[in-house]
């Protein structure tokens, strides 16, 4: 039984690039791998394809953070500091589940990023609901990005 992973949306199906992937034996985090080329402008915000998808247990979500080497050295931000993949986001009817990291570039020149970058990095996290959590009804997830505030 799969409790969790990646797998590339069926528009990038074709496209040679890498799943996420941990480097080190103690990584916490997956890198991400650029499936094209994208170019950022100075001063704005790109939603920037992965071409992947993630799978996990219902009490866990994706957090998507920076890569240091990104955010240091070449002056990008994730504009939502965390990006947080829930587990009812996979092959949702909007877009199948896509992960879109959203960068804003801080830099005064535009800067291209090339296929096979590893750009960004998801951790897997556990999380707790409070007590009397399960006395709501919950929303069924209807949609992608952005949906569950629809």
């Amino acid at each position: 039984m799969a409790l969790r992973g990646f797998e590339k949306i069926s528009e990038y199906e074709g496209k040679n690039f890498s799943l996420p992937t941990r480097q080190t034996e103690n990584s916490a985090g997956y890198d991400f791998y650029l499936p094209e080329a994208v170019t950022l402008e100075p001063g704005k915000i790109t939603m920037v394809a992965t071409g992947v998808k993630a799978y996990m247990l219902p009490d866990e979500f994706l957090g998507i953070h920076i890569r240091s080497s990104m955010a240091v050295k070449k002056g990008l931000f994730l504009v939502n500091n965390v990006g947080i993949i829930d587990s009812d986001y996979y092959n949702n009817p909007d877009n199948e589940g896509h992960i879109l990291v959203a960068l804003q570039n801080t830099q005064e020149e535009a800067l291209t990023l090339p296929v096979g970058e590893r750009f960004a990095q998801g951790i897997f996290y556990k999380y707790l609901v409070a007590d009397g959590d399960n006395r709501m009804v919950k929303a069924v997830r209807g949609g992608g990005f952005g949906s569950t505030s629809k």
